[in-house]
C-alpha cells in the first residue's frame, strides 16, 4: 500500500513534547496512574496486582468486552473487537473496500478516514460541513452525493474537528440512507459522553444499523490515550469475523496491562467523565470571552461536543504563518487547518487541557503585540 504522509501526526510530533504550552490538543487532561488507581474497585485492582503479562484474547479481555457493552443498547460482548483506535480504522477500511468503490466521508476529520481508502483505489467524496453560528452538515448534499457503487459512508460525531453535532432527525436520515442504499456505515464516536448537553447525545451507529461499526477507545473521553486501546461495535456477526482475522496481521492482540487499566476507567467512568466535562466546559467560558473580546481576528463557531474546536483567523495572513509565530514567540502551539487539508482560514483549539487559561494570556499577549 502506497499512502500520504499523516500531516496532522507529523506535525504533532514536531511540538507535542516540546513546546510548553499545548493549545491544540484533542484529548482530555490525561489520567496519572495514581489518579486511576484511586478511583479503582477491588476486583480491577485484583486483577492489576495479578496480571499475566502473556498474549491477550485477539477479541479482547472478556471482562473489559462485558464493561464496553454497557455503553450501548442492544450489544452484547460478542459484538465487539478490542483493537488500537487507529487499527480499528486501518482494519475496517481494508476489509471492505476495493479498488473502484467510492466512499463518502465527513470532511475536514482525521485523515486515516479518507486516506486509506483512497490509498487502496477508491474515490472519495468529502462532504464538508456549512459555516454559520454552528458547523452544519447539510443532509441534502448527502442524498445527491450517493452514487451507485457507494460502499461506505463515514461519519465522525461529535466531530474532529468542529465540534458539531447534527441534530436527531439529520442523523437519522443519514442511517437511513445508508440502510435504503445498502451502504456501509462508519461511524467514528471518539468524543461520545462529552455532549455539553446530555440531551444532545445521538445513538451508536451499531445500536440501531445492522451494518453500522462504530468506532469508540479510551483516548479522548476517558483521558486515556496512552494505553493505546479501543474497540469497533457491530451487530454484522460476518464482518467481525472478518476483522478479526484481519487483526492477525496487524497488532494480533491488546497490551495485557491496557486491557485491565482500561478497566478500571470504564467502570470509575461517571466520575470520569464529569471530570473532564467540568474542565471543557470552564475552558469553553474562558473561550467565549476570549473570542468576544476579539471579534476583528477571529471568528468563533462554538462546538457542542468534545474537546476541540475549529475558530476561523479573520487576519489576511495564513493560519500556518499565524500559528507559527505564536509558537516561535510565545511556547503556544495552534493548529492551522491546513494539516487536514482544509486550506488556511481555520486552526484548530483544544481545550480539554487544565493549562488553558496561562496559554490564552501568552496568545493575548501575542494579539497585542
Amino acid at each position: 500500500m502506497k499512502i500520504q504522509s499523516f500531516k496532522l501526526e507529523r506535525y504533532l510530533a514536531r511540538y507535542e513534547f516540546s513546546a510548553p504550552y499545548l493549545m491544540c490538543c484533542s484529548d482530555c487532561e490525561p489520567l496519572t496512574l495514581k489518579e486511576l488507581l484511586a478511583l479503582t474497585d477491588k476486583e480491577s485492582l485484583s486483577l492489576w496486582e495479578n496480571l499475566q503479562l502473556g498474549y491477550t484474547d485477539s477479541r479482547g479481555h472478556h471482562l473489559l468486552r462485558e464493561e464496553i457493552s454497557r455503553l450501548y443498547d442492544n450489544i452484547t460482548p460478542e459484538n465487539l473487537l478490542v483493537t488500537c483506535p487507529e487499527e480499528g480504522i486501518f482494519l475496517t477500511m481494508n476489509i471492505l473496500l476495493d479498488p473502484g468503490d467510492h466512499i463518502v466521508v465527513t470532511f475536514p476529520g482525521y485523515q486515516s478516514l479518507y486516506e486509506i481508502a483512497d490509498s487502496i483505489g477508491c474515490t472519495v467524496t468529502r462532504w464538508q460541513p456549512q459555516e454559520g453560528k454552528e458547523w452544519k452538515f447539510d443532509v441534502t448534499y448527502l442524498e445527491s452525493a450517493i452514487r451507485k457503487n457507494t460502499k461506505l459512508l463515514v461519519v465522525n460525531f461529535p466531530h474532529n474537528p468542529t465540534g458539531a453535532l447534527p441534530e436527531r432527525e439529520d442523523y437519522n436520515l443519514i442511517v437511513k440512507m445508508a440502510k435504503e442504499n445498502n451502504i456501509f456505515l462508519f461511524s467514528d464516536e471518539m468524543y461520545r459522553f462529552l455532549e455539553y448537553d446530555e440531551r444532545d447525545r445521538l445513538p451508536s451507529g451499531a445500536e440501531i444499523y445492522e451494518n453500522g461499526l462504530s468506532l469508540f477507545g479510551m483516548s479522548k473521553t476517558f483521558s486515556l490515550a496512552g494505553l493505546r486501546l479501543g474497540w469497533l461495535v457491530t451487530r454484522n456477526r460476518e464482518l467481525l469475523d472478518k476483522l478479526l482475522a484481519f487483526k492477525d496481521y496487524t497488532t494480533i492482540c491488546s497490551s495485557a496491562p491496557s486491557e485491565i487499566l482500561a478497566l478500571m476507567a470504564l467502570r470509575a467512568r461517571d466520575k470520569i467523565i464529569a471530570r473532564n466535562l467540568e474542565i471543557i466546559k470552564n475552558n469553553l467560558s474562558l473561550l467565549d470571552r476570549f473570542f468576544d473580546d476579539h471579534p476583528d481576528v477571529f471568528s468563533w463557531n462554538r462546538p457542542k461536543a468534545g474537546s476541540i474546536a475549529l475558530p476561523r483567523l479573520l487576519l489576511k495572513e495564513r493560519t500556518s504563518l499565524f500559528c507559527r509565530r505564536l509558537r516561535e514567540e510565545k511556547g503556544v502551539v495552534l493548529l492551522p487547518s491546513r494539516v487536514y487539508d482544509y486550506g488556511e482560514g481555520h486552526f484548530r483549539v483544544g481545550f480539554g487541557r487544565r493549562d488553558m487559561s496561562n496559554a490564552l494570556t501568552l496568545l493575548e499577549d501575542y494579539l497585542d503585540r
